[in-house]
């Protein structure tokens, strides 16, 4: 178990055992704040920067706190203010240009970024959305952030030899925003690398990057690594020796089909387990969400498990999102408690089960 886990336990916690309960980052937007971006991103339109920021405000902090109304152990704001996450970083480095929308599938565009000149830092990028959601919370806060490798393989690379060029020197970037989020007080740090689970040969990219992330970082921030989608088994076992305190997976998705693909060898970092479907609408029960951290329990002990949605939940509708959070949480709990009553064998690996 990593040593900076504990200090996410709440001094209340009702449980012996604690399995840390989160949520990738995306949360669903008020209705009113997309007519908001509408309206300030309409030259035309009646609000100025003033304006924007109230509203982004105001719905931070009743994310936060839905977030803690569902039980949340660690909570975030719903990245109310980002809105894609390579476009939202790629507006903040310096180096970066946008010529416009590309298409990437049916009538869907993306506006990809191009890297026309070396990339440099100019000012913090979310130290002001940490600073807010940590006054507006008694909670801990996570604060997601898009990886060195996504940021530069999701851009045109116009000013580098190659992407692992890019995707270092901007993970040279990443470390300096962590290195000013973690001086106003940042203990849990999420490295978003989605671009990784499709070019799963390149892991050594990623790793090579996380080292300059983590780079002069105390030991008591917690750093994760997010990577949804993709088979795991080509990444599998490296993540091993990469940098980390925790590896989030996607695998409710997938009905756990790929858990046994991290029973060989031993998975020795924290597991972060994705235990409600992102993809679907509907409200999982708990008790088929206590089977889903049963799965958990397959690879790691109760101490060295987190559990979170397969990835962010900004896509479904926004009671969905609650039910999910909420039932995952009270889900938790009871497995705790059935821990605590010895009533579940934690080990049992996941090549048993086949």
């Amino acid at each position: 178990m990593s040593d900076n886990r504990e200090q996410f336990r709440p001094a209340d916690h009702p449980n012996e055992h604690f399995i840390l309960t989160t949520v990738v980052g995306s949360y669903p937007k008020p209705k009113w704040l997309d007519r908001v971006r509408e309206q300030y991103e309409d030259p035309d339109g009646p609000f100025d920067d003033d304006n924007w920021a109230e509203a982004a405000d105001d719905a931070a902090r009743v994310i936060t706190d839905e977030h803690e109304r569902a039980g949340l152990d660690v909570v975030v704001d719903g990245e109310m203010r980002r809105n894609e996450m390579v476009e939202f970083f790629a507006e903040r480095i310096e180096g970066y240009e946008f010529n416009g929308p590309v298409k990437v599938w049916g009538h869907n565009y993306f506006d990809k970024p191009s890297v026309t000149d070396t990339v440099a830092y100019d000012e913090p990028w979310l130290v002001s959305e940490f600073e807010f959601t940590d006054e507006a919370t008694e909670r801990p806060v996570k604060v997601p952030i898009t990886g060195p490798y996504t940021l530069a393989s999701w851009s045109f690379n116009e000013a580098y030899d190659d992407d692992r060029d890019l995707a270092l020197a901007l993970a040279d970037l990443v470390n300096e925003e962590i290195q000013k989020l973690v001086e106003q007080g940042a203990r849990y740090i999420q490295i978003d690398e989605p671009a990784l689970a499709t070019t799963p040969d390149d892991h050594a990219i990623v790793g090579e990057a996380l080292d300059r992330i983590v780079a002069d970082l105390p030991e008591d921030v917690r750093i994760g690594l997010h990577v949804c989608y993709g088979d795991y088994s080509r990444i599998y076992p490296e993540i091993l020796d990469f940098p980390i305190d925790e590896f989030d997976v996607e695998l409710a998705n997938g009905d756990y089909e790929q858990l046994d693909v991290f029973t060989e060898p031993e998975f020795t970092i924290d597991l972060a387990l994705g235990v409600t479907d992102a993809h679907v609408a509907a409200v999982e029960s708990v008790p088929e969400i206590k089977e889903n951290i049963k799965k958990g329990l397959e690879l790691v002990p109760p101490e060295r498990l987190t559990v979170s949605p397969d990835c962010g939940l900004k896509l479904l509708p926004r009671e969905v999102a609650y039910g999910k959070t909420a039932n995952m949480v009270q889900a938790a709990r009871e497995v705790e408690r059935e821990l605590d009553a010895g009533e579940i064998e934690v080990g049992t690996s996941a090549a048993a089960d086949d």
